[in-house]
């Protein structure tokens, strides 16, 4: 029997392609921000979204997405503002959420294991409806997080730098946090709201056992969640199990694997440090010479700072200069 010829395999295959590309894109930029739990405190708000949409008899998709957003700006406004630290105020979004979707639910008259789709994922059950809306917003998320990418990059990484730079750091979380509250809704079919942060945060992590660059980093991961993605649900329709554990199963092997993998070249990478030449400052093949001076750059030191790629460089004496360890390469 060829389960691809049926229509909601296929359905189910798309859906998991677009998933897998969108999580690890904006949970590259979570894992950076040490928000790897968002994921988590969203989709446990987004249960009320999806009661909220049962409760007014609208798509609880779209009831998802509007309440998901909304938390993820709160929440990001209230780590902003330190009002709160991040993770008592995602511990906020865990039990009001969870409780706020039960007892909508119940409201609504529907049973509590009318959720059971929505919190473990259901993607055999992807309508058309459903997939044209995930394509979207997938295409929405993957577009700012790539396209992006240099600039939520600088301020993930060095808000302080990003800001001297001239980059808008509160509007650039704020988007963050927002692509964090649609890529949930956007998988919530695929791996269930209580799976989704990890399809955002284990690809990332086996990405970073492989590569040394940011940008390496977060192609890598797209592939591998989109790979984890695929890869579960052909075995889920081949074995007869729960697509969204199997997703995160398949993308948990994958780390187990890249792990010794990543363990060994870090080690042979510190072993061969000692030994490497210093670049020769007079070789013009090389752009990245060494620059010494007593100068310390930083966001209160006056000269100009552009964006250079992933980091930040200094306009001083007529040359850019960018902090590399204890001393400054000249581009």
């Amino acid at each position: 029997m060829n389960l691809l010829a049926y229509d909601f395999v296929q359905r189910a295959l798309l859906a998991a392609f677009v998933t897998g590309l969108a999580a690890p894109a904006v949970g590259t930029y979570l894992v950076q921000r040490r928000q790897a739990l968002m994921g988590d405190g969203i989709g446990h708000v987004a249960v009320t979204g999806v009661a909220v949409g049962l409760f007014t008899g609208s798509s609880p998709t779209i009831a998802a997405v509007v309440v998901a957003v909304l938390a993820a700006v709160l929440i990001e406004i209230v780590r902003d503002r330190g009002a709160a630290s991040g993770d008592v105020a995602l511990a906020l979004l865990f039990y009001g959420g969870i409780a706020g979707g039960v007892l909508i639910t119940g409201l609504a008259g529907q049973n509590v294991a009318t959720l059971n789709t929505y919190l473990f994922g259901s993607i055999t059950t992807v309508a058309v409806g459903d997939l044209w809306v995930t394509s979207a917003l997938a295409v929405v998320v993957v577009a700012c997080a790539v396209g992006l990418a240099p600039r939520l990059f600088a301020v993930t990484q060095d808000p302080e730098f990003a800001r001297v730079a001239g980059l808008r750091v509160r509007a650039y979380g704020l988007l963050v946090a927002v692509l964090a509250a649609v890529t949930v809704t956007v998988a919530m079919r695929t791996v269930g709201l209580l799976l989704v942060s990890a399809l955002m945060v284990v690809p990332v992590a086996t990405a970073q056992q492989l590569t040394r660059t940011f940008r390496d980093t977060l192609l890598v991961a797209m592939v591998l969640g989109t790979a984890a993605s695929v890869g579960g649900v052909l075995v889920s329709t081949t074995v007869d199990v729960a697509p969204g554990a199997t997703i995160v199963l398949l993308a948990l092997a994958g780390f187990a694997l890249a792990f010794p993998v990543g363990a060994w070249a870090r080690r042979q990478r510190r072993r061969a440090e000692p030994f490497q030449p210093v670049a020769d400052p007079f070789d013009l093949a090389d752009p990245h010479t060494v620059e010494e001076h007593d100068h310390l750059h930083g966001p209160e030191c006056g000269h100009p700072a552009v964006l250079h790629d992933d980091h930040v460089d200094y306009i001083h004496d007529g040359h850019r200069h960018a902090p590399h360890g204890a001393h400054y390469d000249e581009h």
